[in-house]
């Protein structure tokens, strides 16, 4: 079963489970809906992992757009100064919901998940219809869909090295020049992907 929002905790970072850091595709990686991907990873514990996908846009919609699809209204000032959230394929679960990821100077305390210190991530209405009247959070992402694992899937993923990981930090997370953010993230390991590519399908 993939884990949801409700009865997930974060675990601190020394038990060794990877909330608050980003996880990147291996350019060997065989699922497509993976390939090139760069996830912040929103749980990860006994009872599974979840991660939103920050690299990869939603076809066809904006965030204004999508306000106007769910009949939330915007304030004048909000179309010609149209706000900056891109609209995300956060992964190949529950694609037909929306979760905001965030900066923690929005929270809410029936339904934001704190995942660390800084972000938080949101699957309720209110913070879109916040962010509409620009009362929102500083920084924001809105991801159709997330990743989850399996109790020890994502583990056994990574011990087969179809993973990396690197700490995240704000531009990873919610810069919005998405070309750039898988071959940024590949570059704080100091990892040149011409390189890792070559080696690929030779270990």
């Amino acid at each position: 079963m993939n884990p949801t929002l409700h009865g997930l905790s974060y675990q601190p970072e020394e038990d060794g489970y990877m909330e608050g850091k980003m996880l990147i595709a291996m350019p060997s990686m065989e699922d497509e809906r993976f390939e090139r991907t760069l996830i912040y990873m929103c749980v990860h514990n006994p009872e599974g992992a979840m991660g939103i996908v920050v690299n990869k846009p939603a076809p066809d919609v904006t965030f204004p757009e999508l306000l106007t699809q769910l009949s939330i209204d915007v304030p004048p000032r909000s179309m010609t100064q149209p706000i900056a959230c891109p609209v995300l394929v956060g992964g190949p679960v529950e694609v037909g919901r929306g979760f905001v990821l965030h900066t923690q100077d929005y929270f809410s305390e029936e339904s934001t998940l704190p995942v660390d210190a800084d972000v938080g991530l949101t699957a309720s209405v209110d913070i879109l219809r916040a962010m509409a009247a620009g009362g929102g959070p500083s920084r924001a992402l809105l991801a159709l869909g997330y990743a989850g694992w399996a109790p020890g899937q994502l583990d056994q993923e990574i011990q087969a090295n179809g993973w990396l990981h690197c700490e995240a930090d704000p531009d990873l997370i919610f810069g919005l020049d998405l070309d750039t953010k898988y071959t940024s993230a590949l570059g704080k390991l100091g990892v040149d992907i011409s390189l890792l590519s070559g080696a690929a399908g030779h270990a």
